[in-house]
């Protein structure tokens, strides 16, 4: 086993929120950081949902493990005391290179000296950030797939600077919180799971933002032909619009007109996935 103890996520969206409980749910004392106590609100009403789906899709988590997950997580709004004591770092906050940025500058001088830090970014390299964490040798891209407990993979990937036995440590880790390490041989833009992903679910934004096939009829095609159990709208809706929609509006001019016309028709409505009640379908 890695002798990584004490585990601190920032960002405590989806899969922030995710992130966190599975690590907890392993063993691992975690910290979960957001911005405010609203939002930590929220990450906890996150946490309480999960115990329910862990004890209905995860075999042994019925009887009594899952709702013990929640007694290894604490949370806060203040970054010094998430970072105190942490031997790592996940960050998993919002996609865009300005919060990463500042969320980095202060970690650095607030995390104790061993700590590793981890990018869970599923469009920025490492190399893009690693300047601003102040030990780019203890520092890699750790990215999960959504709905952890089920497409458990863990792709880690580090820059030219990384210490390879700090790769070997968080690869150890992957495997220590149930998930299948995946190591990425070099940097690569959206590692293997989101190579594959982005493209194919912008392929199908296009068809629907240029008025070729409702989402619905995509989803039926793709399912029918394939025997995929879900279509890229409703991978979407799980994901949430907020990421795709960050990813798309730092993009081409192409992307952007993606970004405008899912932003238009569904985020501003408060349409965005599952955890919402409503995105390219009703929930």
């Amino acid at each position: 086993m890695s002798d990584i103890k004490n585990v601190t996520v920032l960002g405590t969206g989806v899969l922030g929120s995710q992130i966190a409980f599975q690590t907890a749910y392993s063993g691992f004392d975690v910290t979960a950081y957001d911005i405010g106590e609203d939002v930590l609100e929220q990450a906890r009403g996150r946490f309480a949902a999960l115990v329910e789906t862990y004890r209905k899709e995860v075999p042994g988590a019925g009887d009594g493990r899952a709702a013990e997950a929640l007694t290894r997580i604490s949370t806060t709004a203040d970054l010094a005391e998430a970072a105190r004591d942490a031997d790592l770092v996940i960050e998993a906050v919002p996609e865009q290179p300005s919060i990463k940025e500042n969320v980095y500058r202060r970690l650095g001088a607030l995390a104790p000296e061993r700590a590793v830090f981890a990018t869970n970014s599923s469009t920025l390299l490492p190399s893009d950030l690693k300047d601003f964490t102040g030990r780019p040798d203890r520092f890699l891209a750790l990215h999960f797939a959504n709905r952890v407990w089920k497409f458990n993979t863990a792709e880690v990937m580090g820059t030219p600077d990384t210490d390879p036995a700090v790769v070997e440590r968080v690869l150890e880790f992957a495997a220590d919180i149930g998930m299948v390490p995946i190591p990425v041989r070099k940097e690569k833009a959206g590692y293997v799971l989101n190579s594959l992903l982005v493209p194919f679910l912008n392929a199908a934004a296009e068809l629907a933002a240029g008025g070729y096939a409702d989402p619905h009829d995509v989803d039926n095609v793709w399912r029918i032909a394939t025997g995929a159990p879900m279509g890229p709208f409703q991978i979407y809706d799980i994901v949430g619009l907020n990421t795709p929609y960050n990813i798309l509006s730092h993009g081409d001019e192409k992307a952007r007109a993606l970004a405008a016309w899912m932003k238009e028709n569904y985020i501003d409505k408060g349409k965005l996935g599952v955890a919402t009640g409503e995105g390219f379908y009703k929930y």
